[in-house]
């Protein structure tokens, strides 16, 4: 930069005394964020060899404002002459470290000028593009162009018009810069015309679009001046949070805490309820006790949806953490519609229904598996040889992390089994577990879900320990294919996963507690007390659709391994299958780190060679040990 550049800036306000500073910042290899006058800002979380750029016309609301705030290089500017001055600054000092720096120049019209009221259908809306002459630019041009035009439009679809710069009316900011330059134009098609109102959904989806185009463009120009080389377009993306998602990452942490979903809807008298079934003859469901609630859901609630993801500049932050309040809402709301009619169609809504293939993967397993005995299974542990392993697994793992601080409880409130509640593994004191299946059963609780806790523990935002929105399905996906690896699928296993999902479908469609469990018996063919418990777990709180996902997750699972996936990012934290994709890119971005711990089961000696069967493809049935 120029001494009589540097000398203007220095000279005009605490602006350009801010500026200064931020240019030391960068040159130190700090982050710079500062508040400008005029509601201006200027964020650079990395030095990069681009600036998102925003001049302020007047509104705070802009989407464009939104846009250029969700990159980890951007300029809010008050004034024209301003952003040039910055630009200028900031533009020297990268393209003097890069080779290379670009400028993207993002802006709305006043107005939709191609919507009408009486339109039938729904026009294009307005894009206009221009660059400056130079051949990466032009290059970042088409990027941006490329990239919006294949983004499915649900409601209307661009039109674009692609301008040079000096051609563009709109161009102000390029032709005053001496760096290239592409300008974007678009139509505020999330405003509902003729008011100040806006269509909330339509507006993040423009964002997201015009965001990610935008760093499309700037990967594109690189690729042309081949000083930069990327992995991907989204390794341009934040890898810092701002002070706002800790804020809101703590909020919903703290609101999280309050409340155990699962041992607030399982119920506290199994024991007793099994003995009263058996007095009645099978006939007559049994009352069922639950805990008293610890939580006050209406307040809860409240303080739910006080919290704020308006400054997250980051849409995919923002869309993980929309998701989980809503998955939170709903949670409450089925907490105070315990026992009643409403709890059922609210699990419906947050499991999800039984899906017509997976309730014929279902069949097909109790039907191929009718007359196919388990094999001796060698005797049972009881509660405390449960919790005598339980606690050398999780001292092992503890030994490669110090922090892996789980705890084991022993419980007379809890049906026969191991249930993880955060870092607790909780076990029933009236469990008994073949020995033939223990490991596999310590590999699904312990191995899957206490590690994807500590290993989301790990990851700076807490989100990853509770768990992304509609993670359960992928967890005990992964949990019964760590059965698999480890060699304890057993015919009995993989028959109780299947008889879940018949089980559920009929529990949804209205079937009785008594009509699901004589089904379960005399269809099926499970022994009374074995049908009776599966009852129950699908019963509990007035009918939880939870037990489908087991199935479900698994061959989600088996899809993605056969796709060629890999199951790292899992480790990560808990996340859902549909997230997959999200880790990856926050990972690229280096939002993530790598696991702090991998599952001990990946090093079962038939381990490699089952993970192999698995990619080459492989149905549920063919995973059974002696199959």
């Amino acid at each position: 930069m120029s001494n009589a550049k540097t000398q203007k800036i220095k000279a005009e306000s605490a602006d350009h005394i801010a500026v200064q500073g931020a240019l030391a910042s960068i040159e130190a290899g700090k982050p710079v964020r500062c508040d400008l006058e005029n509601g201006g800002r200027l964020h650079i979380d990395r030095a990069l060899p681009f600036l998102c750029v925003h001049v302020r016309e007047g509104r705070f609301d802009d989407a464009a404002l939104d846009v250029a705030s969700a990159n980890a290089s951007y300029l809010i500017a008050p004034d024209l002459n301003f952003a040039a001055l910055v630009v200028e600054a900031i533009g020297g000092v990268m393209t003097e470290r890069f080779g290379g720096f670009v400028v993207l120049d993002i802006g709305e019209f006043e107005r939709d000028r191609l919507l009408s009221e009486d339109a039938p259908y729904l026009p294009p809306f307005e894009i206009t593009l221009s660059a400056t002459d130079q051949p990466e630019t032009l290059a970042a041009l088409n990027g941006f162009a490329a990239a919006v035009e294949i983004v499915e439009a649900k409601f209307r679809s661009p039109r674009l018009e692609k301008l040079r710069s000096n051609d563009d009316p709109q161009a102000h900011l390029a032709v005053l810069i001496g760096f290239p330059c592409v300008t974007v134009r678009f139509a505020p098609i999330y405003r509902i015309p003729g008011t100040d109102d806006i269509y909330p959904d339509l507006r993040e989806r423009v964002i997201a679009n015009i965001f990610d185009a935008g760093l499309q463009a700037v990967a594109a120009f690189l690729k042309a001046k081949n000083t930069f080389d990327l992995p991907t377009h989204r390794a341009l993306g934040r890898k810092a949070f701002v002070d706002a998602v800790d804020r809101a990452d703590r909020s919903i942490a703290e609101i999280a805490g309050t409340f155990d979903f699962l041992l607030a809807v399982t119920p506290i008298n199994a024991d007793a309820a099994w003995q009263e079934f058996k007095a009645n003859g099978f006939k007559r469901a049994p009352k069922l006790l639950y805990r008293p609630l610890t939580v006050h859901v209406d307040l809860e609630k409240k303080k739910l949806f006080s919290i704020s993801f308006d400054r997250f500049e980051d849409p995919v932050l923002f869309k993980l953490y929309r998701e989980k309040q809503q998955e939170l809402d709903l949670q409450f709301s089925m907490l105070s519609a315990l026992e009643t009619p409403r709890f059922v169609e609210m699990s419906r809504a947050l499991y999800g229904r039984v899906e017509p293939n997976l309730l014929t993967v279902a069949k097909d397993i109790l039907a191929q598996t009718e007359s196919v005995a388990d094999e001796d299974q060698g005797g049972s542990a009881d509660c405390r040889v449960v919790e005598q392993r339980a606690r050398d697994m999780i001292e092992r793992y503890r030994s490669q992390y110090p922090e892996f601080e789980a705890k084991v409880e022993l419980r007379d409130d809890l049906p026969a089994g191991l249930m993880v509640v955060g870092d607790r593994l909780l076990i029933s004191r009236s469990t008994s577990v073949a020995k033939a299946r223990l490991k596999a059963l310590l590999s699904h609780e312990i191995g899957v879900h206490l590690l994807t806790y500590f290993n989301g523990s790990a990851q700076g935002l807490r989100l990853f320990r509770l768990g992304l929105a509609g993670y359960e399905g992928a967890q005990e996906g992964l949990a019964v294919f760590a059965e698999y690896l480890v060699g304890g699928m057993s015919t009995g296993r993989l028959r109780l996963i299947a008889a879940r999902v018949v089980a559920c479908t009929a529990m949804l469609e209205g079937a009785s507690f008594q009509e699901v469990y004589n089904a379960m018996v005399r269809e099926h063919g499970f022994a009374k007390n074995s049908a009776f418990n599966l009852t129950l777990r699908l019963y509990r709180g007035g009918g939880l659709a939870k037990d489908a996902i087991y199935l479900r997750g698994l061959l989600e699972v088996l899809a993605h391994l056969a796709k060629g996936g890999s199951l790292d990012p899992f480790w990560m934290g808990k996340i859902a299958v549909s997230h997959f994709g999200v880790m990856q890119e926050l990972n690229t971005r280096g939002l993530l780190r790598a696991p702090v711990l991998r599952p001990a089961f990946l090093t079962h000696p038939q381990a490699k060679k089952r993970l192999e069967k698995a990619r080459s493809g492989l149905s549920p049935i063919k995973m059974i040990a002696h199959s």
